[in-house]
């Protein structure tokens, strides 16, 4: 594939390519010279360029630095998670790149434990049965086992953010997998709670009428103390970052703390389910 060959509307990748290579003869700089200020060979940067070869973590976030955009809006890094993430709801890529740098996570779930408590059996069950179903790839199924485990770095990032997680009952009644899958879910959750960082809440049944929320619904804090909300419908996630619209949502989060069981009797009934698990 020559220069005037590369259509950047044919792939991700291709776009990625052609933005890449807009932005080097911006500066005018050669395959060689942008090689050298990545650590890579002109031959990876052209093959890059071409769209013969996908971008990769490293390299994206080494373009970053060499244009100087590391801390902007529209970085590579930003382009890349996009195309490696294209088999999960729209925003919700966006949604990750916050969740990584968030100083406070407050999360309310319902039917699954999610993704940021899951172990890797857990989540593999999750993701094979959206194989089994046809919705997704294997290779798009190891995509999404690997986002979890990644996500998770933010419990041991330093400094460590704040995560208050609220689970309604069901994701702890609904069977994922062997038992054994289970009971070390439930046992990764009272993990969970014991960190320094962390507050884990059960919404139980009963809570009937006074649950504040139908769906799941992350908020997000960040350093500089902007607040943001993410939800999922069937076909999209949205990102909300208006304050007039995410202040309401954490006025019910703190409703649904209340109304929900203490940390300690939450753990309580977590052991209890552990013993029926086995």
């Amino acid at each position: 594939m020559n220069k005037n060959e590369l259509d950047p509307d044919s792939s991700p990748e291709a776009a990625f390519g052609a933005r890449l290579r807009s932005l080097r003869e911006t500066r005018g700089w050669t395959q060689e010279a942008l090689g050298e200020r990545t650590g890579y060979s002109s031959v990876h940067v052209s093959a890059v360029e071409n769209g013969r070869k996908p971008p990769t973590l490293r390299f994206s976030r080494s373009t970053d630095s060499a244009f100087g955009i590391t801390d902007t809006e529209d970085t590579f890094e930003r382009q890349y998670r996009e195309i490696r993430h294209g088999s999960f709801l729209e925003g919700f890529p966006q949604f990750v790149e916050y969740e990584a740098r968030a100083a406070e996570i407050r999360l309310y779930e319902v039917g699954v434990v999610p993704g940021l408590l899951q172990t890797p059996e857990y989540a593999t069950v999750l993701a094979q049965s959206h194989v089994k179903r046809g919705a997704i790839t294997e290779d798009q199924a190891h995509e999404r086992i690997t986002l979890v485990a990644e996500r998770q770095q933010a419990l041991v990032r330093k400094p460590a953010p704040l995560i208050s997680v609220v689970l309604d009952e069901s994701c702890l009644r609904r069977p994922v997998g062997e038992p054994a899958v289970m009971d070390a879910q439930l046992a990764r959750l009272i993990e969970f709670a014991e960190l320094p960082n962390t507050v884990l809440q059960l919404a139980p049944f009963s809570m009937g009428a006074c649950r504040p929320f139908d769906l799941p619904v992350t908020i997000l804090t960040m350093a500089d103390r902007a607040l943001m909300s993410y939800a999922e419908s069937a076909q999209r996630g949205h990102l909300e970052r208006d304050g007039k619209f995410v202040l309401p949502v954490m006025a019910n989060y703190h409703q649904l703390q209340a109304e929900a069981c203490s940390q300690a009797e939450s753990v309580v009934l977590i052991s209890q389910l552990r013993k029926g698990s086995q």
